[in-house]
């Protein structure tokens, strides 16, 4: 016996009302802390009954989660630390003889007039152009 292939259509229950789109979900591309937990329910709740989970495999895996949470909450926290010791340096600039490559590869020499926080890395502006701290290359007092 044959089955004929089924294709999804505009109108099937798994398409958007408005767009006629079939919506598409997006797995989880990291292990987290809720992803664990589930898979960890999923193992209890398929085990074989004539031979349940060890307990010191349970706790096991529960230190395990503990840990990756931890791991996780630090891995923020030198996130955060890093981000607040470029803004520290370069807030430190102002005033200071900087030095930078322009875009055709001439080095310009220059006071730092202020600093901004706008993006992820700090911008120093020199004499009008705003540089960003990462691509300085000398600082003089």
């Amino acid at each position: 016996m044959t089955v004929d292939s089924v294709n999804a259509t505009a109108g099937s229950a798994g398409a958007s009302m408005y767009t006629g789109q079939v919506a598409t979900r997006r797995p989880k591309q990291e292990m987290d802390g809720e992803l664990f937990l589930k898979l960890l329910v999923t193992q209890l709740a398929n085990q074989d009954p004539s031979s349940p989970m060890d307990t010191n495999a349970m706790i096991g895996q529960t230190t395990q989660l503990a840990t990756m949470e931890q791991l996780t909450a630090l891995s923020k926290r030198q996130e955060e630390s890093f981000s607040l010791q470029m803004r520290t340096a370069a807030a430190a600039l102002i005033g200071k003889e900087v030095e930078y490559l322009d875009a055709d590869g001439k080095t310009v020499k220059g006071v730092a007039g202020s600093v901004s926080f706008a993006g992820p890395i700090p911008t120093v502006d020199v004499g009008g152009v705003s540089v960003a701290l990462d691509k300085l290359s000398a600082v003089r007092t």
